[in-house]
């Protein structure tokens, strides 16, 4: 048995390595190809091979079928989307790829670990469920962050104002001294201004890309602001005091309701966990589990969960 899950491993990283090697090569082409348009005619010398030459046929292939399956199954490109708002340096038939390639190696695992066909199952889809909810969470995480960092934004770039500067030149000293990923939400917003775009304008694009409803307000004011007159500084200033008493209220939230979210996590993980331990340390104790109305018990079992972790985390959601 040991040598079985030995193999299984080695098999299993063989294939990952393997996946991740041929897309980090795709990858690289592209970051040399955008770095030549980037620079002035030769002030960056590229071998021409390093971004003429095609992807791995394998690689290729296996790109171009996920990509059908995407256009199919996501016509309103969602999911290309969701991958740009959260910055993950992948395309959406790329992303497809990886997920799939990691539930096959995980299912396999599991399924050769605990000798049980519907566990590995079970892994496959429960790996591609965590790839599924994986870049929204980081949406969400990112989104999370751009809200705390926008009071002291708003503050800066009024300050900016305040000494004499415009309101562009604020926003780019700002994002000169800020984090990500407000940085880098910003340092794109002064790259679309450059190219012609009204200040407002790529603020309001930004807005609608991070759903961050603070941030629509900001942009809302400022257009108010431009239309009627008035101190940008002075109105910046008070938008920055209201978001950041939002703010503190949000945190005080976070902290009543943290103990009925670990709970919900450790109550829903908690079957999950000591199913796969009893199944690996003694397979035959939980073999009847696995035949007959067992899986019809194992199913309601899993539904149930599911339903009282929604339940628990609904209840700890309030939105401010």
């Amino acid at each position: 048995m040991s040598n079985t899950v030995i193999l299984a491993l080695l098999f299993g990283a063989g294939i990952a390595c393997l996946i991740v090697g041929l897309l980090l090569r795709a990858r690289e082409r592209e970051r040399n190809l955008a770095e030549i348009l980037d620079l002035p005619f030769g002030e960056h010398d590229v071998p021409i091979e390093a971004v003429t030459e095609g992807r791995n046929p394998l690689a290729e292939g296996a790109i171009s079928m996920a990509g059908r399956m995407v256009n199919q199954f996501d016509a309103k490109n969602s999911l290309a989307q969701t991958l740009e708002r959260a910055r993950i340096p992948l395309k959406a038939p790329e992303y497809v790829l990886v997920v799939a390639c990691a539930g096959i190696v995980a299912g396999s695992l599991v399924g050769i670990m605990t000798a049980q066909i519907i566990l590995g199952l079970g892994a496959l889809a429960a790996t591609v469920a965590v790839g599924a909810f994986y870049p929204r969470h980081k949406v969400t995480k990112r989104r999370k962050a751009f809200g705390e960092q926008l009071p002291e934004a708003l503050s800066l770039i009024a300050s900016s104002l305040s000494a004499g500067h415009t309101f562009l030149r604020a926003i780019q000293m700002m994002t000169e001294e800020a984090e990500p990923p407000l940085a880098e939400e910003f340092a794109r917003v002064v790259y679309e201004t450059r190219l012609g775009d009204p200040v407002v304008d790529a603020l309001e694009r930004m807005a609608i890309r991070l759903e961050v409803p603070d941030l629509r307000w900001v942009v809302q004011a400022i257009r108010i602001q431009q239309t009627v007159g008035g101190k940008l500084a002075d109105l910046l200033h008070t938008l920055a005091d209201f978001i950041r008493g939002r703010e503190e209220i949000r945190r005080e939230i976070n902290v009543l309701t943290a103990e009925g979210r670990i709970s919900a996590w450790v109550l829903g993980g908690m079957p999950i966990a000591l199913l796969f331990a009893i199944q690996v340390v003694n397979p035959g104790y939980a073999a009847p589990l696995f035949q007959g109305w067992g899986l019809m018990v194992l199913g309601l079992t899993a539904l149930s969960v599911c339903v009282g972790v929604s339940l628990i985390l609904k209840m700890v959601k309030i939105e401010v």
